[in-house]
């Protein structure tokens, strides 16, 4: 006579010859993001390349996957991580991969370096901060995709008061008119202005119509002790002075 556990016993042992699939490989990329952050740790941000630098930023918006080909697809689009910061949410949207929340933290990043960047001006003379000055006015418009006018209107002891966008334009002309720019100034009680647009082209060199506008502000100033101390036109190349060429 059988045990009545015969059968449960060669269940059981049959289960031993069960044939189960091979775990999935696991994605190359498996690790990738604590590496890199090891890195960064231990080496210190200065030695990632700029692809790298963009993945650490896309992991706060994108909690899992493969991220640098989307990094490497936004630096091929626009040309450098400073112009991936400086670009718009709209332009940001167009590549594959980015949406509100990501472009909304790539723009945060780049209005955090931005007040950085301005921290450095205000409260001080900007005559004796030319240089932290030219880095504002760089972070600020060297990315921009359309043209932009601002003016940087000081008070008697060459102190910032205000840095005010007067007009946005085309990919190459914004709009300038003199009187506003004074009205302004008064309203402001500055006794002196710097004016600082940008060259979407990247080349900053300065044009005849921008010589000529210049020159109209600076004569519009001049009856009411209002003084130009510089125009700063900014592109990617660099930033050029009206005074440093003797424009001014």
């Amino acid at each position: 006579m059988r045990h009545p556990l015969a059968v449960e016993d060669v269940s059981a042992q049959s289960d031993l010859w069960t044939i189960r699939p091979a775990p999935a490989p696991k994605p190359h990329y498996t690790g990738h993001r604590d590496r890199l952050r090891d890195r960064a740790a231990t080496g210190g941000l200065a030695a990632l390349p700029d692809y790298e630098v963009l993945e650490l930023l896309l992991f706060r918006a994108i909690p899992r996957g493969d991220l640098k080909p989307l990094a490497k697809q936004l630096l091929a689009r626009f040309g450098s991580l400073g112009a991936v910061l400086g670009a718009t949410p709209e332009d940001l949207r167009t590549v594959t991969g980015v949406g509100e929340a990501l472009a909304l933290d790539l723009k945060l990043m780049h209005e955090v370096t931005l007040r950085a960047a301005r921290e450095k001006v205000v409260r001080r003379p900007v005559i004796s901060s030319w240089n932290a000055l030219l880095a504002y006015v760089k972070t600020a418009l060297a990315h921009e995709a359309r043209e932009q006018f601002r003016v940087l209107f000081l008070d008697k002891k060459n102190q910032l008061i205000a840095d005010e966008v007067m007009n946005r334009g085309t990919v190459d002309h914004a709009p300038v008119y003199p009187r506003e720019v004074v009205r302004r100034a008064l309203e402001l009680s500055a006794s002196a202005v710097i004016l600082v647009h940008n060259h979407p082209s990247g080349d900053p060199t300065p044009s005849p119509a921008d010589i000529d506008m210049t020159r109209q502000v600076a004569e519009a100033g001049r009856t009411l002790r209002i003084a130009v101390h510089d125009h700063l036109v900014v592109g990617r190349d660099g930033v050029a002075s009206f005074k440093a060429l003797g424009l001014l």
